[in-house]
């Protein structure tokens, strides 16, 4: 099976996010690409990459599990994005069970918390806002044993 290039998990991604913005009201499209770029930079692989253009997409209804299960992707790009796909209700120790769990996955969720975390995206947000979102970034990171 042929699997999707780079630039076409991009291009997916790009189309299910289309709309959407962040909470600093920025295109969502901008998150994905820093978090793309951001698992290349930690020497992340392809399946990495396209994991991480996708990291999001089921979590917030842009795309499906079941077009997440029949798509054209490797198995474990499939499971990166699984295991980065938060459960409602979830407990933040099992998601980070889940991440640690699954192969290749810890890499994209770093990248992640790292562009989450940044002061200029921060910045923006209300002090109650911004102050709730650093404590919930530097658990996860705890959780899943990054340096704080």
């Amino acid at each position: 099976m042929n699997h999707l290039t780079l630039a076409e998990v991009e291009a997916v991604a790009r189309a299910a996010h289309e709309g959407q913005t962040d909470k600093a009201g920025r295109p969502y499209a901008e998150h994905l690409a820093a978090v793309a770029e951001g698992v290349r930079a930690r020497g992340g692989d392809p399946e990495q990459i396209a994991a991480a253009w996708l990291h999001d997409a089921v979590e917030d209804d842009a795309l499906t599990r079941e077009w997440l299960a029949a798509a054209a992707l490797s198995p474990r790009t499939k499971a990166v994005v699984d295991a980065l796909t938060k459960r409602p209700g979830e407990e933040p120790e099992a998601y980070a069970r889940r991440i640690l769990a699954t192969p290749g996955a810890r890499l994209v969720k770093e990248a992640d918390l790292a562009h989450n975390a940044d002061p200029r995206r921060l910045a923006v947000l209300d002090e109650p806002t911004r102050r709730r979102l650093t404590e919930k970034y530097a658990r996860m990171r705890a959780l899943l044993g990054l340096e704080v």
